[in-house]
């Protein structure tokens, strides 16, 4: 399932996404590990690497912009997992942590899974700090992050722009871009 998940993440976003979703699970794995979580009965590292790995599908080539890039996303890596015999419990929790990636103030307060992929993927984006520079190092010299890279934000515009109604509905991140965009 790993495997899977991997290679679908590689082949349907581009390099810029991917390398973001991959440096997103080793954040949350460090999180994980430095809070204490590894310990925790609800983690699993095997969920952690699916929904962080594939949280940016709905920013693919799969996506069809028929709803929100997370929503979207988290469809696409629940079809997925379901293809890989993975139980409906676990598919929920990983649709759930996908869907809701970006939602500030609502991550954080769900389960291990999608707090830890939420703050995966903000520590990445900058938005959260919470890790010493230290022990991230290694991850930022792997997958390094060009200066100035503005792809998953034109992504989520190319996206929301397909169908604004169904893919940037009111308040969400999709419509704020737009809105900055200057489209209306």
């Amino acid at each position: 399932m790993c495997g899977a998940a991997l290679q679908l993440a590689r082949t349907s976003t581009s390099r810029p996404i991917f390398e973001h979703s991959l440096r997103s699970f080793y954040y949350a794995r460090l999180i994980a590990e430095l809070e204490g979580t590894v310990n925790d009965a609800a983690y699993d590292e095997e969920l952690l690497f699916a929904a962080t790995v594939m949280h940016d599908l709905g920013l693919g080539n799969f996506a069809q912009s028929r709803a929100r890039f997370e929503v979207e996303g988290a469809d696409l890596a629940s079809a997925l997992l379901a293809d890989h015999g993975v139980s409906g419990g676990d598919i929920d929790r990983v649709w759930e942590a996908i869907a809701l990636h970006s939602s500030i103030g609502l991550a954080d307060r769900m389960g291990v899974l999608t707090c830890l992929t939420h703050r995966g993927v903000f520590i990445d984006a900058g938005r959260l700090e919470g890790l010493p520079e230290h022990i991230t190092e290694p991850i930022r010299i792997a997958y390094p992050r060009q200066a100035g890279d503005r792809s998953i934000s034109d992504a989520i515009l190319r996206h929301a722009r397909r169908s604004p109604a169904a893919a940037a509905p009111p308040f969400s991140l999709a419509a704020g871009l737009l809105l900055q965009a200057g489209d209306t």
